[in-house]
């Protein structure tokens, strides 16, 4: 199949659940879209599209929390990433867990890191972080503040 039959294919089907689409190169596309959306688009991307998943990332905007879940269909050389927007008042999206196992790991790793529940994840628990690390404590969010007095945690600065 090649890039654009693939487009194509996710705009004809998902054209009410894209919320915006930005071509960055020939090579990859971004699709915003509606948090309801990340269950059957991903399932159509990997399982009818069969595109490999590679991994998904977090983004901290301060007001909201972005997640990118990214593809690569490898016969067209194309990644696609799908972005879901969620307010911080509601930091929640269905897991992709019961589509592909390898969500199981990240997903973990954003809940753990960033604060985001995934709904229906199997095994949502503390994957990186020490047993002592209070709960409701996010350490790549904006708004972390040092909780260990003692600790020396080089941030960037």
């Amino acid at each position: 199949m090649t890039r654009d039959e693939i487009l194509q294919q996710i705009t004809h089907r998902f054209s009410e659940e894209i919320i915006g689409k930005y071509e960055k190169s020939d090579k990859r596309v971004y699709f915003d879209i509606s948090v309801s959306a990340i269950v059957p688009m991903a399932q159509f991307i990997f399982k009818d599209l069969r595109a490999r998943f590679n991994i998904a990332s977090a983004v901290d905007g301060r007001e909201r929390m972005e997640i990118l879940y990214h593809f690569t269909a490898e016969d067209a050389d194309l990644v696609l990433s799908l972005r879901v927007i969620l307010p911080k008042s509601k930091l929640e999206v269905d897991s992709l867990t019961p589509v592909f196992t390898a969500a199981h790991w990240i997903e973990r790793e954003i809940h753990e890191l960033f604060g985001i529940n995934f709904k229906g994840h199997p095994k949502l628990e503390r994957l990186l972080l020490p047993e002592d690390w209070p709960e409701g404590v996010h350490p790549l969010r904006k708004d972390y503040k040092e909780w260990d007095p003692g600790a020396i945690r080089d941030r960037g600065a």
